[in-house]
């Protein structure tokens, strides 16, 4: 039996990736789950509940600053969405191409009232390792040394219209100096510890 119109879980949708990925802002993006959502993220492993989702999203972000994230396409299965997307960070030097792109895949579950029960993310760690040599590399070159130099977002999908946006990035994380950017599972681990003490 079918739990939800489309309509309704496309709306949910939209929002959820308008909030997160378009507008960077991860702590509301994080209330968009139910809370006790499972989240699962297959380099950085399980995470219970909203409050770790938010922890762990804007210190990731944090640590990657360039990176934002383009609508591929997506399907919806009752109340299953899957989607791809590609993780792109602008080359900031003039040669080269324009972007660095390594892809992702995503399956979210739906949960009712604009809310998500359950995410599982899976990305191309070979393709993140390599686009992040050239793009660090590229940064060398353009002479780049403060990360937040390289949130360009210049390379948003030509459509839908909620999966892109002309405005500057404010990304949450910027009002969250006491947190640090990481790039290790090790790294978020220490974190959840220090937040459960």
């Amino acid at each position: 039996m079918v739990r939800f119109s489309r309509e309704e879980v496309q709306d949910a949708f939209e929002t959820w990736w308008t909030i997160g990925n378009v507008e960077e802002d991860w702590t509301s993006w994080a209330n968009l789950f139910v809370p006790d959502v499972t989240y699962e993220d297959y380099f950085w492993g399980p995470l219970q509940g909203r409050g770790e989702v938010d922890l762990w999203i804007n210190a990731v972000m944090k640590g990657v600053p360039a990176i934002y994230t383009v609508y591929d396409w997506h399907i919806i299965e009752d109340e299953k969405v899957v989607l791809q997307c590609q993780n792109r960070r602008d080359n900031p030097h003039d040669d080269g191409p324009s972007y660095f792109d390594f892809p992702g895949l995503t399956v979210l579950r739906y949960a009712g009232d604009g809310l998500w029960e359950s995410e599982f993310d899976y990305w191309d760690r070979t393709g993140a390792r390599r686009t992040t040599a050239q793009f660090l590399d590229a940064c060398e070159r353009a002479g780049i040394t403060d990360p937040v130099q390289t949130m360009t977002r210049r390379h948003w999908p030509d459509g839908p219209g909620w999966a892109r946006t002309q405005a500057q990035p404010r990304p949450s994380w910027l009002d969250r100096p006491e947190l640090p950017g990481i790039q290790r599972p090790h790294e978020l681990r220490k974190l959840l510890a220090e937040r459960h003490a």
